[in-house]
């Protein structure tokens, strides 16, 4: 494929993804070819079909959490004190891959119509985020049950599109709840207070509430 083609190929894939996550995979192929400067003709083309444009993007997608992975486990194996940071920094960029919007797209498309290359690329992606689980525990920043499979549908379901009158009211929430599910994750998180029901909060101010702060926080930058 010529360089220009391969381009051209490339931002098509890159808007199909980006009007997918904003407005649900039945986007019409019409926007996704004049967003990327095309004719609906060189769109297909390229794509015979919604079905091969999504699964070029879903491999896209895929392509990027393998990277994240990867990166992420030689950063925890090479962090020393900073394993916390570099396990926050993994967790983030998944966050900020926008699965959430991406998963709701795909739905009906990938209960139907998913090629074996994209089966198989989710496979090795699942693996390549297992690596960095084993990487995490082997720090004692992650709790020990927490499979790649569950990681990355929990921050899909947190990245899920909310209401605008609910970002709105609360916009400071996604933010918090990535700081939840980070809380959630870390080691020690699997026994205790969360094990025995409802956490209770600490009275701010109070001496419970200045170590439990305290802890977080070294957690954060070490997990050793």
């Amino acid at each position: 494929m010529r360089a220009d083609a391969a381009r051209r190929r490339a931002r098509i894939v890159e808007e199909a993804r980006r009007l997918f996550a904003a407005q649900g995979g039945n986007v019409a192929l019409e926007a996704v070819a004049e967003a990327s400067g095309v004719g609906i003709a060189t769109l297909y083309r390229n794509f015979e079909s919604r079905a091969a444009l999504s699964d070029a993007v879903v491999l896209t997608i895929l392509g990027d959490l393998r990277v994240a992975a990867d990166e992420a486990v030689g950063e925890l194996q090479g962090a020393g004190g900073e394993a916390g940071a570099a396990w926050e920094r993994f967790v983030r960029r998944l966050v900020a891959l926008d699965l959430g919007a991406l998963t709701a797209a795909f739905a009906e498309h990938a209960a139907q119509h998913l090629s074996d290359e994209v089966r198989e690329t989710q496979a090795s992606t699942l693996s390549g985020v297992e690596e960095v689980l084993a990487a995490g525990r082997e720090a004692h920043c992650v709790r020990g049950d927490v499979k790649a499979l569950e990681l990355v549908v929990l921050v899909g379901t947190l990245t899920r599109p909310q209401p605008a009158a609910v970002l709105e009211a609360a916009p400071e929430l996604p933010q918090r709840l990535v700081d939840v599910v980070l809380d959630g994750l870390r080691r020690g998180a699997d026994r205790g207070r969360l094990s025995s029901g409802l956490a209770q909060t600490p009275p701010a101010g109070s001496a419970s509430s200045v170590i439990d702060g305290l802890s977080r926080s070294r957690w954060r930058a070490s997990c050793r």
